[in-house]
């Protein structure tokens, strides 16, 4: 008897011993004490939730070790087939297209897009050998085909080679980068100055560096394409206002503000994101009333002048240098090389917390290769140009004056655009292909902030309205103007946008081009639209 309680006594030593053991190594390991305690605190309040996680525990790891095919190894079961039953299978498989075909419509609009011969400018040459008078490029200021460019892009090709092959933050970043987003600071008056080698991805990646999940936006209906992925990608709560319409933005600045104070939610980041102007209409933003009301609410303001960089203000600097408000009153002012110095890629401007945040945090900057050093080299003498020579803006500014005081007095003709955007919207206007016009808006009922959908949308025929734009093109270009129908991507953004012919005014064009092309705008118009009445 005593042989077995010593027996049994130095099982338990043993057992007690393996147990000290195993808990001491146990609590050794980095987070074991949090484990612990929720094994503990769970099982005295619900022992049976113990057992449930042990017994799924064991499951799972038996699931883990157990082999993944529970196939029949010696093969009874599988079907065997002969080299002739392969092959008439292979032969009988169809596989699923990658993208649907292209529609008659679809098709008919890739055939109808001309095509360059040699280098673009204000009247390049088409493959049919014509030379047309070029109002479709952004090519604002003319320096497409400047010769003191074209020169140093030669040479920076010779001394540097022709790409960077790298992302900035890597190895691609050369002196010529850090020199244009210096020369960007200085011409724009702000502190520091960042490149994006791409135009389209710049005020994407912009928008997600700052925003995240929990922050608002108020943003304005009419944003490009690229601004709404941007805002999609933050995955920020966005609110939205009339476009252009800045009682609308206060009402909803102020919306956003009661609904905090309401639910007594904590204090965000929030941004107020616009265009300077707009690519979908070419209207200008009121920029003062815009930093009037940011201040006044405490929100940060993103301003995309992609368009109005290069294109307005007495030497190209935007809508700062139109409306006079230092550049410092905006927060991040993003703008686009490729549109306004007629090279590549875009920029974002302002302080340098501002711009090395986007360092670290811009995905289009992180993980895309840097721009080229000529296309570099040629940015930034594109802005001692501008800066040198501020009669281009001039020269720019009358030509759209010259076009507009043409077009304006065509009763088929509404233009949406500004009279300063050198962006210039034309849309048919012909009662029989627009229903009628929604009543005014009284101040009770607004839109509604929370959708995109503005309260009264404008109702127009998208089909037979490109349809018409499209032959107006096309007999535009019989006569010696190359012009091009605003292109959407139909289902994909956020608003159906009315079709419109849009005209890019340029400063290499003399006065009497550019009275002529729009006299052959006028005609076509008048002739296309006419065999519809």
């Amino acid at each position: 008897m005593n042989s077995s309680s010593q027996s049994v006594e130095l099982l338990f030593n043993f057992l007690s011993r393996s147990y000290t053991t195993l808990e001491t190594n146990f609590f050794k390991i980095p987070g074991s004490a949090v484990v612990a305690r929720y094994v503990k605190s769970s099982h005295q309040n619900d022992p049976g939730r113990t057992l449930l996680e042990v017994i799924l525990i064991i499951f799972a790891i038996r699931t883990l070790l157990q082999s993944r095919t529970r196939g029949d190894r010696s093969g009874k079961h599988f079907i065997t087939f002969d080299e002739k039953e392969i092959d008439e299978l292979v032969d009988e498989w169809t596989p699923e297209p990658l993208a649907q075909p292209l529609t008659p419509e679809e098709q008919a609009d890739l055939d109808s897009v001309p095509v360059i011969v040699g280098p673009t400018g204000p009247k390049p040459k088409l493959s049919t050998g014509k030379t047309v008078i070029n109002l479709a490029s952004y090519n604002f200021t003319g320096l497409a085909g400047s010769e003191d460019i074209k020169a140093a892009a030669i040479e920076t090709l010779r001394k540097y080679g022709l790409g960077s092959c790298g992302p900035p933050g890597f190895y691609g970043t050369q002196d010529v980068h850090i020199q244009l987003e210096q020369d960007i600071a200085d011409f724009l008056g702000t502190e520091a100055a960042i490149l994006y080698s791409q135009g389209f991805s710049t005020i994407s990646s912009v928008i997600p560096a700052f925003c995240k999940r929990g922050d608002v936006i108020v943003a304005d209906r009419g944003v490009n394409f690229a601004i709404q992925k941007g805002l999609q990608i933050s995955r920020c709560t966005v609110r939205w206002y009339d476009h252009n319409d800045m009682d609308s933005l206060e009402h909803v600045l102020e919306s956003v503000e009661k609904e905090r104070k309401k639910r007594r939610g904590p204090l965000t980041r929030r941004f107020i994101v616009t265009e300077g102007i707009f690519d979908h209409d070419g209207a200008i933003s009121d920029l003062p009333k815009l930093v009037e009301l940011k201040k006044k609410f405490k929100y940060r303001l993103i301003l995309d002048e992609s368009v109005s960089f290069g294109s307005v203000g007495r030497t190209g600097r935007g809508l700062t240098e139109l409306y006079n408000v230092p550049a410092s009153e905006v927060d991040m002012l993003v703008g686009s090389v490729a549109n306004g110095l007629s090279s590549c890629g875009g920029f974002c401007a302002g302080s340098h917390i501002v711009v090395n945040h986007q360092r670290i945090n811009g995905t289009s900057f992180v993980f895309s290769a840097a721009m080229p050093a000529l296309l570099t080299v040629a940015a930034s003498e594109g802005i001692n140009i501008l800066r040198n020579t501020p009669s281009i803006l001039t020269t720019l500014q009358e030509n759209v004056r010259a076009v507009r005081a043409i077009l304006d007095r065509v009763d088929c003709i509404n233009i949406p655009s500004h009279p300063a955007s050198a962006v210039i919207h034309l849309q048919i206007r012909w009662p029989t292909l627009q229903l009628p016009a929604p009543s005014t808006s009284s101040p009770s009922k607004v839109s509604n902030p929370l959708s995109v959908k503005p309260r009264d949308p404008p109702q127009f025929n998208v089909e037979l309205e490109e349809k018409l734009l499209q032959d107006i093109v096309d007999e535009v270009l019989a006569q010696g103007v190359m012009l091009t129908r605003a292109k959407r991507l139909r289902g994909q953004e956020l608003i159906e946008v009315r079709p419109s012919i849009r005209l890019a005014i340029s400063a290499a064009l003399s006065r009497k081009d550019c009275e002529k092309a729009a006299s052959v705008i006028k005609t076509a118009f008048v002739k296309v639209i006419g065999k519809r009445r």
